[in-house]
């Protein structure tokens, strides 16, 4: 019997975490574990009770923002910027956890974690961000993407 190491467990939870996404260019899902357990989960969309892309239409797209630029553009937050947010709401303490994200951190999202103390970071798919992956080995924080045969 094969059974799935504990980061493909926890990254194929990631990418079901990411199918509550309402972003229009990128479904995005992030999990933050401690100790084999879940504290919190995140996707990538418009805020608490606004109404979502899918019904405004993607400002990105119409000014033709290409990826990785000018992330204050968008009516959306982060999928990480999520999971950081729903630990403080429910008090969960993140620092030490390792997270789990479909896609590599941009480098806002790298600062946050950074400051967040995480441990380490599985991402599932690259992210034109270079900066983001310097700050993460300055930082001494593990960032190791996983094969995508182990996923979905």
């Amino acid at each position: 019997m094969s059974r799935l190491s504990w980061p493909e467990y926890f990254m194929n939870i990631t990418y079901m975490v990411a199918e509550r996404s309402t972003c229009l260019r990128r479904k995005v899902g992030a999990i933050a574990v401690r100790d084999k357990r879940i504290l919190a989960t995140g996707y990538n969309g418009a805020p608490a009770s606004m109404r979502h892309c899918a019904e405004t239409g993607c400002l990105r797209d119409e000014l033709k923002i290409p990826s990785g630029q000018r992330h204050e553009i968008c009516r959306g937050l982060h999928a990480e910027q999520n999971v950081i947010i729903q630990a403080a709401v429910h008090s969960a303490q993140i620092q030490n956890a390792i997270v789990y994200c479909t896609t590599h951190p941009c480098v806002m999202c790298t600062k946050m974690l950074i400051n967040c103390s995480v441990s380490a970071i599985y991402y599932g798919e690259d992210y034109p961000d270079p900066l983001a992956a310097q700050l993460l080995g300055g930082a001494g924080i593990r960032a190791e993407k996983l094969g995508a045969g182990s996923l979905r």
